[in-house]
């Protein structure tokens, strides 16, 4: 028998392209989506690189040359998505930046990209290589978008220059993780974001008498 012919191709259809093949940033994204959406559905514990690999169409040796373990890989997946969402206000006043600043972390933290972070926490209490990572990663707490805020307060003559250091700007982030971390809670009350504000942060950053 012999072998049926291919009907000829329509002249009056465009012939399909090739699907495209992702490179550099597009790729490296998305690995990231995956990574996240994998870690929002299994945690950290059951995210593998073989599991990212295969829901971003890629292959685990694409994702070692970016990334050289599965700690590094959830680490870099949770800052891609807590860039994305933060907004830097600029009402033009400290205590209103700072109050928002404290209340979108406080919303981040029981969205669930706070769902990510407690499942990385959850996994470097038996990962050694992703605490370290961690605490790599944190060390700042965001310093840029405080010291931002705070750069603006001091032209204003609202704050001392002398404040602009990281380990001052992030106080009060600092301390709104420690309610995280010490009462066990996926969100803080507004009265514990106010408080820290007035009773802390701005009596530190402001022009003593």
């Amino acid at each position: 028998m012999g072998v049926a012919e291919q009907p000829p191709a329509d002249p009056a259809q465009p012939a399909r392209p090739a699907p495209a093949r992702r490179r550099g940033a597009d790729l490296e994204q998305a690995i990231l989506r995956a990574a996240a959406e994998e870690l929002t559905e299994s945690g950290y514990a059951g995210m593998t690189m073989d599991r990212v690999a295969r829901r971003a169409g890629t292959n685990k040796n694409t994702i070692y040359r970016r990334w050289p373990n599965r700690a590094a890989l959830g680490i870099a997946a949770y800052r891609q998505l807590a860039v994305a969402t933060l907004q830097l206000p600029d009402t033009g006043e400290l205590r209103a930046d700072a109050l928002e600043l404290l209340r979108s972390a406080n919303r981040t933290w029981s969205s669930p990209i706070g769902g990510i972070v407690r499942a990385l926490l959850a996994g470097a209490r038996d990962d050694p290589q992703l605490l370290a990572q961690i605490q790599e990663s944190s060390a700042d707490a965001g310093s840029a978008a405080w010291l931002t805020i705070l750069a603006r307060a001091v032209a204003r003559g609202e704050a001392r220059p002398e404040a602009l250091h990281p380990r001052v700007a992030t106080v009060a982030i600092a301390l709104l993780r420690n309610e995280y971390v010490t009462r066990g809670r996926p969100t803080a009350p507004d009265s514990v974001i106010v408080e820290i504000v007035d009773h802390v942060y701005l009596p530190l950053v402001r022009w003593r008498d």
